[in-house]
């Protein structure tokens, strides 16, 4: 996988992962996949955006910590506190919940109150995706010993490499903008993509 918003979609838009969403919550297995595929690149937007200063990065590992099941996804969906996911997707939007929440009922074509039931179903689920993508991610940095393998593609552990080998420097904007997108600075595709997000949960890894 290119970055961290492809892995999550990938995951959660499996059919497996899509029914037991749809039978955890009622809605239909067409609006879960639709209300998903919204709702998770603007959900690594405002993680991102939340992670961008050390007291929230801090704030996203400590939340990270707490969510590591690592059974399978159709599992975790299934047995998720909802009440906790609530509460999750309350701190991720923060005082902008309302709205997100609406922005994605309207380009999904499903009631807010779908939307809603869907998020907190999957969201404890969610930061334990997160949190294994960014443990891989130490893990390889650790590990790392030839620098950034562009052979196969932009993965996690070539983000783990690039960021370890501009932490210093503060080169990581330029350095993902340009394999990224050939921008010099970091742009709004490395949020949509998780890069900026995995790379703030990392440097707090070492």
């Amino acid at each position: 996988m290119n970055n961290l918003l492809q892995v999550l979609l990938s995951s959660f838009t499996q059919q497996s992962a899509v029914d037991a969403t749809s039978k955890k919550t009622g809605v239909k297995g067409v609006s879960v996949l639709t209300i998903l595929s919204y709702a998770l690149p603007l959900i690594i937007k405002f993680m991102t955006k939340n992670a961008s200063s050390q007291s929230g990065a801090q704030s996203l590992l400590g939340a990270l910590t707490q969510h590591t099941n690592r059974s399978a996804m159709p599992e975790q969906i299934a047995s998720a506190d909802v009440n906790d996911g609530a509460a999750i997707m309350r701190h991720i939007f923060g005082a902008s919940e309302e709205n997100a929440v609406n922005e994605i009922a309207a380009k999904a074509n499903v009631p807010a109150a779908d939307v809603s039931n869907v998020l907190a179903s999957i969201a404890p689920t969610l930061l334990s995706s997160i949190s294994a993508a960014a443990t891989a991610g130490s893990q390889a940095q650790a590990n790392q010993k030839k620098g950034v393998d562009l052979s196969d593609g932009l993965d996690v552990s070539d983000l783990a490499a690039i960021f370890q080998s501009t932490q210093s420097s503060g080169g990581i904007g330029g350095l993902l903008g340009t394999l990224l997108g050939g921008k010099p600075q970091q742009s709004a595709s490395a949020a949509d993509d998780g890069t900026a997000l995995l790379s703030s949960l990392l440097s707090l890894m070492k």
